[in-house]
């Protein structure tokens, strides 16, 4: 996957550190957050400047380095949409999640690298999430790997640039309204 957010050519941070340790409570307490649905504390773990990218993964690729469509997306959002995602999830008219998703993530295979800024640390991991919705529909797996950028804003880590990448082509769930 063509990305800016690679690790390549850096040493990892230790599983040891106290840095590493900070970056694993981050990503843990972001999972629970999204899976008891307080979406907008959630929004208070972003940058004003985030990026939130999923691209679309393509099956016809000689290599996974290229296997994703640079200019296609599941979803491509800044701070105001993922803002405005959360404001309809609020709503009554957010009918994708009525009734609400039941989910679960499981947030593995954490590597982390110093950023290139000052403050800054990348993040590689792998996400499974399970979804269920009522009573009728058959439940999801979703397993992505993720990479982010996770940027030390004095009062914690926030979230700055997300990358999922999908390990599927042809995605088997009812829709993609919750946040990986």
């Amino acid at each position: 996957m063509p990305t800016q957010l690679s690790p390549e050519g850096r040493e990892p941070l230790s599983s040891s550190c106290e840095r590493y340790g900070r970056v694993v409570d981050f990503l843990y307490r972001e999972a629970e957050l999204l899976d008891d649905r307080r979406h907008r504390d959630w929004l208070a773990l972003l940058t004003e400047d985030v990026t939130y990218r999923a691209p679309v993964r393509i099956t016809t690729a000689h290599s996974l380095a290229d296997s994703t469509l640079a200019d296609m997306g599941h979803f491509d959002e800044d701070g105001y949409s993922l803002t405005k995602r959360v404001e309809r999830l609020e709503t009554e008219h957010a009918w994708a999640e009525d009734p609400p998703s039941r989910t679960r993530r499981f947030v593995t295979n954490i590597r982390c690298w110093e950023g290139d800024s000052s403050g800054e640390v990348l993040v590689r991991c792998n996400l499974l999430v399970f979804r269920s919705r009522g009573d009728v529909q058959p439940s999801d797996l979703l397993s992505a790997q993720r990479t982010d950028l996770l940027r030390d804003e004095g009062e914690g880590l926030r979230l700055a640039r997300r990358e999922i990448l999908l390990d599927e082509s042809v995605l088997r769930t009812q829709n993609l309204a919750v946040f990986l």
